[in-house]
């Protein structure tokens, strides 16, 4: 679908911004602070696409002015004119290009944060261990985007790797960056352990979870039941005597969270709350989807954890992504948290299938 069939809801948009722009400059608005906050968000959510816009404005009137230079009477100036058009047509559209995918209906989770569970799988010790190190290099990343890492739960195995652990990551758009990480992450190389050499395959299970407040999911206490337990650590050893640990029970649905990470049972139920939160509200989102019928399905998949999205082959320092076709042979730099390569690939991927999804529904209109 063209660009210019968006040019209406383009003016509107730039109108609102301008509009939004002078509300900060308002002093009433600027000493309400609840209100200045919305409009702020309110502008600052707009600003990409209207930069955008007024970028594409520019160069499209640059090459209307080039264009209607072609027919002068200078030779030299018709040549100048031919070097502008061949610069600004690829760049129009290139800018049109992002201007459909700012235009395109925002996730609306893409701003929260996130529960993650990391499992082992099949593959007994060596799944455990790989476990661990995926779980370090979704750590190293959040480092690198500054954003905050509670861990409520965890199980240690034997040798050090982790059967299980459950982390609440939040800052800037941790979904928007972490969503497409869900499903089964399998590992290729020789254990430790093996003394013939041989390559092993095992595998874990990553589940992202956009993370739910109580508007969106209300939990009534009486549909809650709350047992609590002494924390222990790796091989039985006490951590506290007290009951600090607590497992939370949701009787409606059967789901069960547990947190032993903090000291404070008040702290550990708060943490498990959230993550109880974030459970029944992937079920709902589970349940809309399936609601939503096949053929109006999102083309980013269902995002089930059963499907294997990735392998990580570690003898020939190999990452494969297989819903994308993305390979690369740089394994040791993505298990020190370098994930931006991936993530981008994987945004442009769907926003491409986004885009090409509305422009068959706009023709069927």
């Amino acid at each position: 679908m063209s660009i210019a069939a968006y040019a209406a809801k383009l003016e509107q948009i730039e109108k609102h911004f301008q509009e939004l722009t002078d509300q900060m400059a308002d002093p009433a608005i600027i000493s309400d602070g609840e209100q200045y906050r919305k409009v702020s968000k309110a502008h600052s959510d707009l600003s990409d696409i209207v930069g955008k816009y007024r970028e594409h404005k520019e160069c499209a009137g640059q090459l209307e002015q080039a264009r209607g230079m072609l027919n002068d009477s200078d030779p030299d100036l018709r040549e100048m004119a031919q070097m502008e058009i061949e610069s600004q047509e690829p760049a129009l559209v290139r800018i049109e290009e992002e201007l459909k995918v700012l235009l395109l209906p925002k996730d609306p989770n893409d701003e929260k944060d996130v529960v993650m569970e990391i499992r082992a799988g099949t593959g007994g010790d060596e799944a455990t261990l790989f476990a661990y190190e995926v779980f370090r290099m979704y750590m190293r990343y959040a480092e690198t985007q500054r954003w905050k890492v509670e861990i409520t739960s965890s199980s240690e195995s034997a040798v050090g790797g982790l059967k299980e652990v459950i982390a609440l990551i939040s800052g800037n758009r941790v979904y928007s960056r972490l969503k497409y990480e869900s499903g089964v992450h399998r590992v290729q190389r020789v254990p430790a352990t093996e003394t013939q050499g041989r390559v092993h395959t095992s595998a874990i299970t990553v589940a992202v979870l956009p993370e739910a407040d109580d508007v969106e999911i209300k939990i009534e206490d009486k549909d809650l039941r709350i047992d609590t337990f002494c924390s222990s650590g790796p091989g039985g050893q006490s951590v506290n005597t007290t009951y600090s640990a607590v497992r939370m029970t949701h009787l409606p649905t059967g789901v069960i969270v547990s947190c032993q990470d903090e000291k404070s049972q008040i702290k550990n139920r708060a943490k498990a709350l959230r993550v109880m939160r974030s459970r029944l509200y992937e079920l709902e989102l589970e349940k809309q989807q399936a609601a939503i019928g096949a053929e109006r399905k999102s083309m980013v998949g269902s995002g089930d954890r059963s499907e294997k999205i990735r392998t990580y082959n570690f003898p020939q320092n190999r990452l494969t992504d297989h819903r994308i076709g993305l390979t690369l042979h740089q394994l040791d730099l993505v298990m020190e948290g370098r994930l931006d390569q991936i993530v981008d690939a994987l945004t442009s991927h769907y926003q491409a299938e986004k885009l090409q999804q509305e422009g068959s529904e706009g023709k069927a209109a």
